[in-house]
């Protein structure tokens, strides 16, 4: 894949000012900024192609040999902006750290960077992933669930003792010469894993890291309105880090249960109502199903079969919090297959009757019709 233009990436033009490309690129950084993100590779990437940008655009020799060969002026180079994209977030804030406004990875907003700002990094639990069937009762009205989860968590006895090798830094920062000069990276610790600590003491049980296995019952309230396929977040209650590390997160994966009856699109549900030819002429009442209870619609006397009835409000409600969807009754006049004599005789005397004659009008709508109104 073709590189993406310098320019483009931090959104100047060629004239742009040391000034501007410097305000560009911090804009760029705030917004892509991994504490900003997390977890989210996409940012991650943004993040470095800007910082990329930025090495060669205000750098003056090397903005000059861009502006006339492209990226190919760089593609036998090294270091970060020689095409081979070499250096970690750790290069990143240690070699362009005063463009946030303080030393190191941190912002003058408190952002906790990730390397020269000396913190301690805290590591992060894995996250766990659960599938909640709900049926559409449950979607309508919103349910809080309660579900038996295994998780990893410290061990009973087990204790932590500062990394020796990192000094619980949870880091260790190396200095190489490169083409640029002399340049200062920073690598998770490989005795820690850059947790900052290592295991004083464990129980039997323990696996290497001092985790075991619990059993637990996690609370999930789960909102009106959601859909098949919604993902949602449980903070705090996937598995445990070890030491001093923040647990991960329980990740709900929602699964809509098919209805016996209603159909569901969107915010609004469908249902089939069928009845017999003598009540379509004669008009009657029927009991049907919504997510709320049953309910008695009437149906006039005369109905075509096509009509849809709007019961507004009878839906879903919106995720969003605006209003609730409808639910519409198809009506379905049933047609006999068979007839008995005098029955067959009956009809045969009406197929030239007036009265059975089709005679739509103005408010008789078309189908397309019809489905025009059904969304609109």
């Amino acid at each position: 894949m073709a590189k993406k233009d310098y320019y483009d990436t931090l959104g100047i033009s060629k004239g742009a000012s040391t000034a501007e490309i410097k305000k560009a690129y911090r804009k760029k950084a705030i917004e892509f900024h991994p504490d900003k993100n997390p977890d989210n590779k996409d940012a991650e990437a943004k993040f470095k192609e800007a910082a990329e940008a930025y090495e060669i655009l205000s750098d003056g020799n090397k903005k000059a040999r861009y502006d006339q060969y492209g990226h190919q002026a760089f593609e036998n180079g090294g270091g970060f902006g020689g095409g081979g994209g070499g250096m970690n977030m750790d290069d990143i804030f240690s070699q362009f750290g005063d463009i946030f406004g303080g030393g190191g990875g941190g912002f003058s907003g408190g952002f906790s960077g990730f390397g020269g700002g000396g913190g301690q990094r805290r590591v992060k639990g894995s996250n766990l992933r659960i599938r909640v069937k709900l049926t559409l009762e449950e979607i309508a009205n919103g349910v809080e669930k309660k579900i038996k989860v295994k998780r990893k968590v410290q061990a009973p006895g087990t204790t932590y003792k500062t990394c020796p090798t990192c000094q619980g830094a949870g880091q260790v920062t190396r200095i190489a010469n490169t083409i640029l000069g002399r340049m200062q990276t920073s690598a998770p610790c490989n005795a820690c894993g850059g947790a900052g600590q290592t295991i004083d003491k464990k129980s039997a049980d323990a696996d290497a890291q001092g985790m075991t296995v619990a059993e637990e019952t996690v609370s999930i309230k789960i909102p009106a309105g959601v859909v098949d396929g919604m993902q949602l977040k449980v903070s705090g209650k996937g598995n445990d880090a070890p030491g001093n590390g923040i647990s991960g997160d329980i990740i709900v994966v929602i699964e809509e249960e098919q209805h016996e009856k209603l159909q569901r699109e969107g915010d609004n549900l469908h249902y089939d109502l069928y009845v017999s030819y003598s009540d379509a002429v004669l008009g009657t009442s029927k009991e049907i199903d919504t997510v709320t209870g049953k309910v008695r619609i009437k149906v006039e006397a005369g109905v075509q079969s096509g009509k849809i009835l709007r019961l507004r409000g009878k839906g879903i409600p919106s995720i969003n919090g605006y209003g609730r969807g409808d639910l519409l009754v198809h009506v379905n006049v049933w047609t006999p297959k068979t007839l008995s004599k005098q029955q067959r005789e009956f009809f045969e005397s009406m197929q030239e009757d007036d009265h059975f004659m089709p005679k739509p009008d103005s408010t008789d709508k078309s189908f397309f019709e019809k489905v025009k109104d059904m969304f609109s």
